[in-house]
């Protein structure tokens, strides 16, 4: 039977950026937002509250022509504004790992400084370059991100730029005033200059809530009406004698509003950095917020201090009030939410500028307080601590997840302790359930980790596989302590390395700090089945014993598989030799850590025996030696289940729970899964599938059709489907009849591994009808219906697979093979063992007999596959070459990591790589010999071919320091089966020089930062 299928072309550039990225948490109340890269973290929609007063704008039409003295300043600026384009390599704190563009502006020629947004610059590893007004590129290095407020500064060579003089924007923070009119200057919606008009309405506004994530917070923000979008980030906002006022920050759609960051604090801060100094930074860990008069009077500001503070500041509207104060900080105890800040030192004090002066100036030193609580004045003293020092520089990398300590972001936004450790990667082995990101780990393996040390004490002494108890807790609710048993992988990702970020180099030093302590020999354990008792059929209830669960980890995303991990339900086919029957669904390649878990008590190691290439079925095999539990071998039935017949259907749900329900076979038809457009993955074809007649069959996708003497008809398994939506995929959940799998079994039950032969095409029934205008004979329609009585029907040609001599032909219709009529899916498993076929066909009304040859198919799955500049290559699988009809090379894009060359540059997942730098790179081998001579760092230009044919050309710039290249290669003498090697620098070694996890990796072009959903399950109709 077929299924229709969706036809969609592959991608030859990545969404559109407002599809690049992930939405941000929204509050009910809030304003829209449209964020990208003009706003902090960069992703998506979100929302932030808006002062009561923001329709105080003063609206400027953009399309009025500028007058000659402002066209005049423009040509002088834009050759000072520079196009940032960008990796923020991994996750790190609050900022994702993304590739996106921006906007700076030079403010030092000499020394080749620009100054951006703090969330451009962003506060992990980041790896970009910048392209002048002239085309003119070179790369930029982090020099500074302030810890707080929203801007950072950036490192060029101005020697690099040789076709134009470097000149700067000088920054004058005193020149924002109210109705004074400005531009903004900046690569606008993703285009390399954009010029927006606005004037400014406020400079007394708060700074903008962006909701989870990265904010701002502090300062007082610039408002106008300017309308900028992503990519805008960074923009210098100029007045009309070219001075820069205000760097753009962030903004509303729905107001047609932008939001400037005040200049006063990055001068100051690029003063220091020109004179070599450290940028100190003082925080009492309390965050303010600017309130008018009237509302500081409900908070209790008595009138004689309002009076003071009005003669003091005639044209102040207002005072700071103390907003967030963080438990266990300098202000814990001394300061309340709702205080009004009337002095410090001694000096009467509304401005956040002043308040930063005094702070910055006094780091380990104390300042006073006078504040305001319900109309009572109270003097505090408090210590400064340094805000660098609470900001996280540094972050390790185990079991493929990345940690660090707590930032104050992080802390101020929840009003928590700025402790603890943070999981900033949560993936590989602390991939939790759920939410994505968010999670502070309390203790691993019963002891306490309070801060990034301990937790990294802790995890040396955990030997490779082991499985340990952690504790944690997500920051939206501290309420709720989970707790956990995590499988500790410390070979696929072996390395527990250090980076520490280098302001002076611009990027992050890596330190290798341990080697695993190899796994604990494993000992026999004893457990029993649960029973059954309820149940009324005693024989089938006790197949139960005949079950183990199977989970199956997978470190590289291969074969354009979505998952990283998957559970189910496996059978068990040997007990002696620990032979297990499981969906390909579950593991679907060998590249991978399986657990078999026995009586849901004993938990073993199991390992990759036989993957069917057709049937959805792979065998596995775990050491029975260790397993002291009553496992039942399950009888497989030799006779094919009929329509109609009645049997029991056993199987496990959702939860993994046994279910078991009386119940009729509906229908058994031949299927072919429906293909995924977007990437090829294994699917079952040439398949005889089982339903039947009850509700229970699509709630489990592990199970048996059993009869009532405990012999096993059918298996029930789990059959991945296409993928309709982004993030969503399709199950199947169908019968396969057991006689199907007796031929394999008792091979492998004789220490044979098969070697099938398949006919490489796939196939759809027809119906008689069809058969005759297709021009088959009455004669051979007679014998179809003797052969045949209960289906009439033949096989017709619908695709058939490339890289192989093709003999057979799509629309061909099959007869007979080896002189027996073919009316029957399973009549075609004379093809496993034979190297030629007579086969009779039907082609173009023209009946003709082919000696058609079988192919092997030992080298049909994925043996050997390279991550390259982030992107994962292999040969094209299976599923490749059964929905292409031309082969165009042996190096396919499988996957590729966000924050990465692959990702910036546009290797889009089911491209095929033909040449680099001109020279033919049709496998592998000689792939792998022509990026080794390319120079770090440096650009090369890429031929490719896309899924659907098209040729075009791009260009990559190599990055060995974030992304080495690493090879994976099958091998039967290596523990895990497979051999590791590193490709740096023309030398290579064997394991791996960085860490790398299925998580962070996308097997088609989805969202940045998304995260596989719950798969949809479906049923096949005929």
């Amino acid at each position: 039977m077929d299924v229709g299928h969706e036809i969609r072309s592959k991608r030859k550039q990545p969404l559109p950026p407002f599809l690049d990225r992930p939405t941000k948490q929204m509050k009910a109340e809030a304003v829209e937002f449209v964020a990208d890269e003009e706003t902090p973290d960069g992703e998506g929609l979100f929302e932030m509250d808006m002062d009561g007063d923001d329709a105080r704008l003063l609206a400027m039409g953009s399309g009025t022509a500028d007058s000659p003295e402002w066209q005049i300043t423009i040509e002088k600026v834009v050759r000072r504004v520079v196009s940032i384009r960008f990796c923020q390599t991994c996750s790190f704190d609050t900022d994702s790992a993304i590739t996106s563009e921006a906007t700076g502006f030079v403010v030092d020629s000499e020394k080749g400084y620009i100054l951006t947004n703090r969330h451009v610059v962003g506060a992990g590893p980041f790896w970009g370059h910048c392209v002048f007004d002239n085309h003119e590129e070179c790369d930029v290095y982090p020099v500074y991100r302030d810890p707080v407020h929203d801007f950072g500064f950036l490192r060029f060579d101005p020697k690099a730029i040789k076709y134009m003089p470097v000149a700067e924007l000088e920054l004058r923070p005193d020149l924002a005033r109210v109705g004074s009119e400005i531009r903004v200057v900046g690569n606008d919606a993703g285009e390399k200059l954009s010029i927006l008009s606005g004037i400014i309405s406020r400079i007394d506004r708060n700074a903008p809530e962006y909701g989870e994530g990265y904010n701002d917070f502090n300062t007082n923000y610039i408002q106008a009406a300017a309308s900028a979008s992503g990519g805008s980030s960074g923009s210098p906002v100029v007045n009309i004698d070219g001075y820069v006022v205000a760097i753009q920050a962030g903004g509303s759609t729905e107001a047609a509003t932008d939001y400037f960051l005040p200049l006063d604090r990055p001068l100051r801060a690029l003063r220091c950095i020109q004179q070599g100094e450290a940028v100190s930074r003082g925080t009492i860990q309390c965050q303010w917020l600017f309130k008018p008069f009237d509302e500081c009077r409900r908070l209790g500001l008595a009138p004689e201090s309002e009076a003071v503070v009005r003669a003091g500041f005639p044209k102040e509207i207002g005072m700071l009030v103390a907003e967030v104060v963080l438990p266990e900080g300098p202000s814990h105890l001394h300061i309340e939410e709702g205080d009004i800040l009337i002095k410090v030192n001694g000096e009467l004090l509304t401005k956040f500028i002043r308040l930063d002066e005094i702070l910055d100036s006094s780091v380990s030193q104390k300042v006073k307080l006078l504040i305001q609580r319900g109309g009572e004045n109270i003097e505090v003293e408090l210590d400064v601590d340094d805000l660098h020092a609470i900001t996280p520089d540094r972050f390790v990398t185990v079991c493929g997840a990345a940690f660090h300590d707590l930032s104050y972001q992080q802390a101020r936004l929840y009003a928590i302790p700025v402790r603890g450790v943070y999981v900033c990667e949560p993936s590989g082995s602390f991939r939790f359930d759920g939410i994505d990101r968010g999670w502070m780990i309390e203790s691993v393996d019963q002891k306490e980790t309070p801060n990034l040390k301990t937790f990294i004490d802790v995890m040396k002494a955990i030997p490779d596989r082991a499985r340990v108890v952690v504790v944690y807790r997500h920051l939206r609710d501290l309420h709720t302590m989970h707790t956990s048993i995590f499988y500790i992988d410390r070979h696929w990702t072996s390395k527990m390395r250090m980076a520490i970020r280098n302001d002076v180099t611009g990027i992050w030093d890596f330190v290798e700090l341990t080697d695993p302590l190899p796994p604990t020999p494993p000992v026999p354990r004893k457990a029993n089945f649960i029973r059954l008792d309820s149940v009324s059929h005693p024989a089938a209830a006790d197949v139960v014993r005949s079950f183990v669960r199977i989970s199956c980890t997978m470190p590289v995303k291969l074969d354009g598989f979505p998952r990283a991990r998957k559970t189910g339900c496996g059978l068990v086919i040997d007990a002696e030799k620990g032979h297990v029957v499981v969906s390909r669904a579950i593991v679907p390649y060998n590249l991978c850590d399986i657990t078999v878990t026995v009586a849901d008590s004993i938990i073993v190691e199991g390992k990759v025996l036989f993957m069917h290439p057709l049937q959805n079925y792979t065998v596995i095999q775990y050491d029975p030696s260790l397993v002291q539990a009553p496992v039942k071998s399950a009888k497989l039935s030799t006779e094919y289940i009929q329509q109609g017949a009645s049997t029991i259907f056993l199987g496990f749900n959702q939860n993994l729970r046994v279910v078991v329900a009386k119940t009729t076979v509906t229908d058994i038809t031949t299927v072919a899964i429906p293909a995924n457009p977007a990437a090829p993955r294994y699917r079952a074809i040439n398949v005889d599938a089982i339903t039947v007649d009850t509700n229970l069959s699509s709630q489990c996708g592990s199970g048996v059709l059993v009869g009532e003497d405990g012999t096993v008809q059918a298996l029930w398994l789990t059959y991945l489907g296409e993928r309709p939506h982004a993030n969503k995929d399709i199950e199947y959940h169908l019968g396969l009849a057991t006689p199907t799998l007796l031929p394999v079994v008792k091979q492998i039950q004789r220490g044979i591994t098969p070697k099938l032969r398949i006919l490489n095409v796939e196939l759809h029934t027809m119906q008689m009808s069809q058969a005759r205008i297709m021009g088959v004979s009455e004669e051979w329609i007679c014998k179809v219906e003797e052969n045949n009585p209960e289906r009439h029907q033949l096989f017709m040609i619908r695709k058939v697979e490339c890289g192989h001599t093709q003999h057979l032909q799509e629309s061909d219709v099959i007869l007979s093979i080896n002189g027996k009529i073919i009316t029957r899916i399973s009549e075609l498993d004379v093809m496993y063992d034979h190297d030629v076929l007579d086969v009779v066909i039907v082609r173009k009304c023209e009946e003709m007999r082919l000696q058609v040859p079988t192919v092997p198919t030992e080298d049909l799955e994925t043996n050997r596959a390279v991550i390259f500049c982030g992107a994962i290559l292999h040969r094209p699988h299976h599923a490749v070459r059964q929905q292409i009809s031309i082969l165009h090379s042996e190096v396919y894009v499988s996957a590729r990591t966000r924050g990465s060359p692959a990702s910036q540059y546009a290797l889009v997942p089911t491209n095929f790589i033909l040449a680099v730098n001109g020279v033919p790179t049709l496998d592998l081998d000689s792939f792998l010999r022509e990026v080794s001579k390319i120079p770090d760092n440096t650009y090369f230009r890429v031929r490719i071919r896309t899924f659907d044919n098209i040729p075009f050309v791009i260009t990559i710039k190599k990055n060995e320091h974030y992304f080495p290249t690493m090879e994976f290669v099958a091998d039967a003498g290596e523990p895990s089966g497979w051999r590791r090697i590193t490709h740096e620098k023309g030398v290579v070694d064997s394991g791996l020089a960085a860490a790398f996890t299925a998580d962070d990796m996308d097997e088609t072009v989805v969202a940045q930062g998304g995260i596989d959903e719950e798969t949809n399950r479906g049923d096949i109709g005929s």
